[in-house]
């Protein structure tokens, strides 16, 4: 193989897998999983759809803690809390 051909080659191949980097994060269509033989359809998006869900769930989970401790801040920081937690030391 001559010089040219194998440049060729090898800039047909990035190419092809840059394409299929950028067709997985625009559509999560898992293109990459599928030529490295990770799955049977890279089209199927049952699975982004189950992450897309335990994403948001693990965001509402997160959101929920940073209210409990939003109010455990304003409990805490209290000067009543500071006089009852004086007068139990007593």
């Amino acid at each position: 193989m001559s010089t040219l051909s194998l440049l060729m080659l090898f800039s047909g191949i990035a190419t092809i897998a840059l394409i299929a980097c950028y067709l997985d994060a625009k559509f999560q269509w898992r293109l990459n999983d599928w030529m490295n033989g990770r799955c049977d359809n890279p089209f199927i998006s049952s699975e982004t759809k189950t992450l897309k869900a335990c994403i948001q769930e693990k965001d509402e989970k997160i959101d929920a803690l940073t209210q409990r401790i939003e109010t455990l801040e304003a409990i805490v920081t209290e000067p009543a809390y500071e006089l009852n937690k004086k007068i139990n030391a007593l």
